[in-house]
Formats: structure tokens, C-alpha cells, sequence
């Protein structure tokens, strides 16, 4: 090569690297957000989900993208996590969407609703069958953006001073319940109780409340309320899969290079199956430790569980006269569900009775 060919060759590539150089730099800029969540960090699993989000995070940007974690409290209550983030006080929060229908009943859905969708229906509605497009739709009016970020899986019914043999029993019944539930329970004589999981136990300690849900056996053990209420019911028909989402600020999510947006979407898509997982390891040894030390396991009765459905249908249309959001959304969930529920009677059902079953004869 020639001299002069040769410097040619070495201009172009040099101003070549000159350009390259600063997008490479300005795709990844130095960032640091602020997330606070719902939870407390005493319950490791259902807060860790976001602590998993953060570090996954961190490692993939070589730390050039760092989300600090805040506990319920640090900076607001855990139930006004949306607020903050829509507000912008703060770029991100790791919350229960149920936990904001008193500004809309919509954002039940996308978390669980009564006689709703399990944890794995959730997610493909989510990913698959349409739930994210209606889901963010609905979102961006409140001026976030969502996206699955953890699953507790079915939880339990509660925690109960007195046995629940009838509908009868429930009426009057203080009962610690939050999201939408509240208000199908109010149906057959529930009293409704909405409060933060740290607030849960002092109020079932001192009678403020007769009863309390939280999650399941690895929560509720921590939280202590086997010491407070003998009689553990199941299931937690309300919560069939409760979704735990991560909301994003919308402006800030825009305002990310795209790379740092797939690199967070990834982030709690492995958060979400890392909860999951998690609590499906953890509840077996807890639900054993419960048990041995004197709980009460208990199944809710078949009509307690019809007459809770009969005003789960009563209340949807109720809201869905009112409200075309809520409408446009359970009637698109619901019909999911109904080609779920066809399929898992055919093959998950069928598998999971047999071997449970098997299980029980040794």
C-alpha cells in the first residue's frame, strides 16, 4: 500500500472512531433512579422481587444504570408507591396495582382479580394474549408504564379468630383484604379492611380486625399472625395469581436509550420468574413448620365459595355499566380465562390430581 493511500485509510477510520465513539458513549450514559416499594424489607421474597430488578440491572450496564431501593416508608407509605412514581417524585415503585382501585377498578385486573386468572394464565395474558397492550393503555393515563415484575402464585384465604363453616359467618366479619376483593366480600357481610402487610399483625393482635390475607405460608409466618388467629383458610379465591408490578414514570421510561429499555424489561421479566419460584421453594417447609405448631388448616366451604362468585358476577357488571375501561378489560380477561380453564382441564388438571393423589397414597 502507499504512503498516501495508507493515511487516507487511516483518516477515515479515525474519524470513523471519532463518530462511533460518542453514540456508544451517549447510548450509555451514567443514570441513577430512585424505586420504592409497597413492601417492607422484613419480607424478603415479595420486596427482594425489586432488589433482583435493581442488581440485574447494575450488572448489565457494567453499573452504569443504578436503581436504589427504597422500603415502604423510606420515602412514602407503601400504598402510595403509584402516586410517587406518577407524580415523579420518584422514577420507579414495585407494587400491587389492586392496590389503587380506589382511583380506578381497572387496575385490579392487571394484578388479580376474584375467580380471576393463576399465576401462569397471568402471564400469558400478559406476554401473549393481549393483556400488555390493554394493560399500558390504561396506565398511560395515570402517567406510567407497567410491567410484570413478580407473582406470589395462589395464595392463601387468611387468617381467622373463628371458624367460616357458612355464609353466615362472614357477616359482620372485620376482615384485613386488598384490591377489589374487599368489595365481593362486602356482597355477604365482610366488613373490608385495607392496611399495609406491617400493619396487619398489630391490628389482628389487638381485635381491630377479625381477620387478615396476606399472601402465604412463607409470608404469613414471618408476619407472626399463627400467633394471633388459629384457623388458616384456603384458597385465596381473590388471588389466583397475583401479578406484582414494577411501574415505570412514563416520561423518565421515555426519556431511557433503548437499550437501557430492554436491558430493565428484561430485568423484571427475570424478577417476575425468580419471585415465583421462590415462594413455590419457600411455602412447603413453612406451611409444615405452621401446621406442627398448631395451626388449623381449613377449606373454605363450597357455599361460601359460590355465594363469593355469585357476587364476584353481580359486581362486574355493576362496574362495567359505569365504567367502559373496566368493561374493555374483564370482559378480554374473562374470555381469556374461559379458553385457559379449557385447556388446563385437559392436561394440567388431570396431571396435577393424578400425581397429588399418588402423592397421598405414599
Amino acid at each position: 500500500m502507499k504512503r498516501r493511500d495508507f493515511l487516507k485509510v487511516s483518516a477515515a477510520g479515525a474519524a470513523a472512531t471519532a463518530v462511533a465513539s460518542p453514540a456508544i458513549a451517549q447510548s450509555s450514559p451514567e443514570i441513577k433512579w430512585r424505586l420504592t416499594s409497597s413492601f417492607p424489607k422484613s419480607l424478603d421474597t415479595i420486596y427482594g422481587g425489586a432488589v433482583e430488578l435493581s442488581k440485574y440491572v447494575a450488572e448489565m450496564t457494567d453499573n452504569k444504570f443504578q436503581i436504589q431501593v427504597f422500603a415502604a416508608g423510606e420515602i412514602v407509605p407503601g400504598l402510595q408507591a403509584l402516586d410517587a412514581t406518577s407524580n415523579g417524585t420518584v422514577e420507579m415503585c414495585h407494587t400491587v396495582s389492586y392496590y389503587y382501585v380506589g382511583k380506578d377498578p381497572t387496575f385490579a385486573i392487571y394484578a388479580s382479580v376474584p375467580f380471576g386468572l393463576n399465576a401462569r394464565q397471568q402471564n400469558s395474558w400478559w406476554y401473549q394474549g393481549g393483556g400488555m397492550e390493554l394493560g399500558n393503555e390504561f396506565f398511560k393515563k395515570f402517567g406510567v408504564i407497567g410491567a410484570p415484575c413478580g407473582n406470589t402464585g395462589t395464595q392463601m384465604g387468611g387468617w381467622f379468630r373463628k371458624e367460616i363453616k357458612t355464609v353466615a359467618d362472614l357477616s359482620g366479619l372485620k376482615f384485613r383484604i386488598g384490591g377489589i376483593a374487599g368489595q365481593v366480600l362486602q356482597k355477604v357481610g365482610v366488613v373490608p379492611q385495607q392496611l399495609a402487610g406491617g400493619d396487619i399483625y398489630p391490628a389482628l393482635e389487638k381485635g381491630t380486625i377479625d381477620a387478615a390475607e396476606w399472601v402465604g405460608p412463607y409470608d404469613d409466618e414471618k408476619l407472626g399472625f399463627q400467633k394471633v388467629a388459629k384457623y388458616y383458610y384456603y384458597p385465596g379465591f381473590w388471588e389466583g395469581g397475583p401479578m406484582v408490578h414494577a411501574f415505570t414514570n412514563l416520561e423518565k421510561w421515555n426519556s431511557l436509550p433503548k437499550n437501557y429499555q430492554a436491558i430493565l424489561t428484561n430485568a423484571m421479566a427475570n424478577a417476575n420468574s425468580w419471585m415465583a419460584a421462590r415462594y413455590d421453594m419457600q411455602n412447603p417447609s413453612a406451611l409444615k413448620r405452621l401446621v406442627a405448631g398448631g395451626t388449623q388448616l381449613r377449606p373454605f366451604t363450597t357455599e361460601v365459595l359460590e355465594a363469593c362468585l355469585k357476587a364476584t358476577n353481580e359486581l362486574w357488571s355493576e362496574i362495567s355499566a359505569k365504567n367502559a375501561d373496566f368493561k374493555k378489560s374483564i370482559d378480554a380477561m374473562q374470555a381469556y380465562r374461559s379458553d385457559q380453564y379449557l385447556w388446563w382441564q385437559v392436561a394440567e388438571y388431570t396431571f396435577d390430581s393424578f400425581m397429588i393423589r399418588s402423592r397421598t397414597r405414599g
